[in-house]
């Protein structure tokens, strides 16, 4: 366990602090010359990742480990996922049943690496059959007409759903999760095959109470649920509530999410219909940070066309002490909400790129939210605004959260953004934190050219 300064992991690994890297493998050995002075102080033409026995040997991309001071999961005993794996645990992957397969048993910590090769389809049976909503719903007695006709809160009543078609609805989506579901244990490199679309459509990897996970290079698309649960008492109009994220972490601790990308396509919520007055909502987060999850590092992703994107913290209640994350050189681009909503930890956002243009149909609401006490650091990042936005609807918060930091820029210029938040609203963020980030590899003091630099370094598909 990190202490509150952020003690720092010395692993020996040497990358630049002055400029952005997307930390490309390197096939083969290679011998490295440097001058002492440019390595003390961070500076170099490349980035450079030793093994554990600080050869000179560069690592390939699937042994790389989270180089020493990148974010919070640098803490404690470091990040190096299944970098220790030995060659009769590194698999390659291209469909479902090679991924579980892989992915073995949740209780077995042997560090592994799991190559994904092409883009697996988890609406696929064992023998890769296309399975579609219907199929999961067969034999199970549920229909979504039945449900509508059971339930509508017109004659139903606003108490939530029981009875016959609900213990239907709940079978069905037990066989969805059957299948769309993946554990992944502990001591695990999850990495997307370069120049193969790597990535997963349909699928939520979960990653709970194991330690020491990597997930790079990978897209997450069409992460839906097909038997959303009706809810009429979430909110004043009841809402519908889906089950899957694309990627959850709950009770994890030393994780690295790096280089992947996000996204509802090709079914956007624009084209979702509605029942009972509120949208049939398929998709939940694209990556949430849950249960008392810890030391976790998310950079280079790109999270596009997505309404609630990122939670950090499930409730008002979650883990007090823990729910420290760090969220680098990611883009944000159609996102509706939660970029993201914290509570309670520990939170540091630097050189984050915010595009609020409406994509897809997903217009935005807000990029940070603040509340039960989270204690963020927000500093260095850039907010694209569309003609008429307003730097004042770019937080939220409930009144109990900070938001610390400058270098702040909102179209190209330097904006105090919680000091127009408040302005703006009852509920005001305070502006002091409680702690110090000292783990900040990479980090850059102007966010001016964050739109460039990172349109060509960020997402899945960059990393060699």
């Amino acid at each position: 366990m990190a202490s509150d300064s952020q003690r720092p992991v010395h692993r020996p690994v040497h990358r630049p602090v002055r400029r952005p890297s997307h930390r490309r493998s390197v096939r083969g050995p290679r011998s490295v010359v440097a001058t002492a002075a440019a390595l003390a102080a961070g500076i170099g033409a490349g980035v450079f990742v030793m093994n554990a026995n600080a050869n000179a040997d560069a690592v390939d991309l699937y042994h790389q480990s989270l180089p020493a001071k990148d974010g919070w999961a640098a803490s404690g005993s470091g990040t190096t996922g299944g970098s220790k794996a030995d060659s009769a645990h590194v698999y390659t992957v291209s469909t479902r049943a090679q991924l579980v397969k892989a992915l073995g048993s949740v209780s077995d910590t042997t560090p592994r690496i799991i190559k994904v090769k092409g883009t697996i389809d988890a609406n696929t049976s064992d023998a890769g059959k296309k399975l579609a909503c219907a199929d999961h719903a067969s034999g199970t007695g549920y229909s979504l007409a039945s449900y509508l006709k059971a339930y509508d809160p017109a004659t139903y009543g606003r108490k939530a759903p029981s009875g016959t078609q609900e213990n239907a609805r709940k079978a069905a989506a037990e066989k969805q999760k059957k299948n769309v579901v993946f554990r992944v244990p502990a001591n695990t490199t999850l990495v997307g095959v370069p120049g193969t679309n790597a990535g997963i459509t349909g699928g939520s990897l979960q990653v709970q109470n194991v330690k020491n996970v990597i997930v790079r290079n990978l897209t997450f698309s069409a992460t839906e649920d097909c038997f959303p649960q009706w809810d009429p008492t979430d909110g004043s109009a009841g809402e519908w509530n889906s089950a899957y994220d694309s990627v959850t972490l709950r009770g994890a601790t030393n994780v690295w999410a790096d280089h992947n990308t996000f996204t509802d396509a090709p079914v956007f919520d624009k084209s979702l219909k509605t029942y009972f007055g509120r949208k049939y909502q398929i998709h939940d987060g694209a990556l949430d940070i849950t249960g008392g999850s810890d030391l976790v590092t998310v950079e280079r992703n790109v999270f596009s066309s997505h309404d609630k994107t990122m939670l950090i913290g499930s409730s008002d209640t979650d883990s007090t002490g823990r729910l420290r994350v760090t969220l680098h050189h990611n883009v944000w681009k159609g996102i509706v909400q939660r970029a993201p909503l914290a509570r309670i930890g520990r939170i540091h956002l630097y050189n984050n790129l915010y595009d609020t243009t409406a994509l897809n149909g997903y217009e935005p609401k807000y990029s940070i939210d603040s509340r039960a006490k989270a204690q963020v650091v927000a500093e260095h990042n850039a907010w694209t605004l569309p003609s008429g936005a307003k730097a004042a609807k770019l937080l939220s918060g409930d009144g109990t959260g900070s938001i610390a930091g400058t270098g702040n820029l909102v179209n190209g210029t330097a904006t105090d953004i919680v000091a127009a938040y408040n302005a703006a609203s009852s509920k005001k963020i305070k502006t002091t934190v409680n702690w110090k980030p000292a783990l900040t590899a990479g980090l850059q003091t102007s966010a001016k050219n964050l739109a460039n630099e990172l349109a060509t370094t960020t997402g899945a598909g960059i990393l060699k």
